[in-house]
């Protein structure tokens, strides 16, 4: 690679992480902070929550690799041009490709790393923090509670012990379920335990409090009771895999078996094609970036920043990839929609730096900014010192 084509590969990649690890960092905090509940609700340790958070990252990183490439390359060839680099180039009779090539370079590797990312550490991650979450889960009652403590377990399901005993039996139990709207639950009992499966609490020598929704209170004495546990527990401690969390080699030739194949298919051709489309997105955002700020023009141009229109463009063609892979499950026809939108995309970016065309705007526009512009400048009161006048 040649000298300046190494210096614009520096300074875009330079843009570009200083745009992604910001925006990356934003994302990343407000995903991780929605499963902070983990630490809460289930007694976790500070180092199994940053574990999850650490396995949550792949998942956010292809999303945002894109933009920041469009944000890297439109800022880094808009300094070019207001540094009059790009028009030094263009006077000295340099291709067009001198630019091209060093960022396209840096899009493919982009794209590549996107891929590896989606396909292969992302799905590992998925598992892995599902199980995670499962096992955390897996025995609330009778190993995370802790005594004299209250301690929410599920949606409206509250539980407090006085005393853990050996063999998993609880002291003291206190337990209010308050899940069905038409009546609240609460239970008292001198002893119980879970059952070895997990799926019931028995509960000996107590009572029951049921209150209805129009505050009538029935109490009922017992002998012994089973408080059942099974929906609240089915499929802790296991995880099950969903079609985000398979491997490209899986989602290519799927277990007719499986139970999450058999009963959601459409789910599985839909996530495929997302993977084999999405990864291409840095590339063809880097040809957009490239068509609307890769050639030198004169600051009295009226347009917009190269930046907002080349994440315009972006952001849109990324809304319609969405909405086609979204109907992908329903309407099979979109596979072809969404793999045309982008072919479609960068065939036509390619066809105008081929061709050396500039996106400019249309006259009537540019005048009418130009008019506005200068209405705005004329009704802004003049600063001390800069006077139309010459001093003295």
């Amino acid at each position: 690679m040649k000298l300046f084509e190494t210096y614009i590969v520096r300074r875009v990649g330079m843009m570009f992480l200083v745009a992604l690890l910001p925006v990356l960092a934003i994302i990343w905090t407000t995903q991780v902070l929605q499963r902070i509940n983990l630490v809460t609700d289930s007694g976790q340790s500070m180092g199994s929550f940053v574990k999850l958070a650490t396995l949550i990252l792949p998942t956010i990183i292809p999303i945002v690799l894109p933009f920041a490439l469009v944000i890297g390359i439109t800022q880094t060839l808009t300094a070019m041009n207001s540094d009059s680099e790009l028009t030094v180039m263009e006077a000295a009779g340099a291709r067009r490709s001198i630019i091209i090539r060093p960022i396209m370079i840096l899009a493919i590797a982009v794209s590549a790393f996107s891929f590896f990312v989606d396909n292969v550490v992302e799905p590992k991650a998925r598992v892995a923090a599902r199980q995670m979450v499962a096992e955390a889960y897996a025995d609330l009652l009778s190993t995370v509670i802790e005594e004299k403590n209250f301690r929410r377990i599920d949606d409206g399901l509250y539980v407090q012990i006085s005393q853990r005993m050996s063999g998993r039996i609880l002291k003291g139990l206190f337990v209010v379920d308050s899940r069905d709207p038409a009546f609240d639950l609460i239970y008292y009992a001198k002893e119980g335990a879970v059952d070895p499966s997990g799926s019931s609490l028995l509960m000996k020598d107590g009572e029951v409090h049921r209150k209805t929704a129009d505050a009538n209170v029935s109490v009922i004495k017992f002998d012994s009771y089973s408080f059942d546990l099974s929906d609240m527990t089915q499929n802790r401690g296991q995880a099950t895999l969903r079609a985000s969390d398979r491997s490209l080699s899986f989602l290519l030739n799927p277990d007719p078996n499986d139970a999450d194949y058999k009963a959601k298919p459409t789910g599985y051709r839909t996530e495929l094609h997302r993977r084999l489309n999405d990864w291409a997105l840095p590339a063809i955002f880097a040809l957009i970036s490239l068509v609307i700020a890769g050639d030198a023009r004169s600051h009295r141009e009226a347009r917009l920043h190269p930046m907002v229109s080349a994440l315009t463009l972006a952001f849109a063609l990324r809304w319609a990839d969405f909405y086609a892979t979204n109907q992908i499950e329903s309407t099979p026809a979109f596979i072809g929609v969404l793999y045309g939108l982008n072919i479609a995309a960068a065939l036509i970016a390619i066809a105008l730096l081929m061709r050396n065309r500039k996106m400019t705007m249309p006259v009537s526009i540019r005048n009418r900014l130009s008019n506005w512009r200068q209405k705005v400048q004329e009704r802004l009161p003049t600063a001390p010192g800069n006077s139309n006048g010459s001093g003295a």
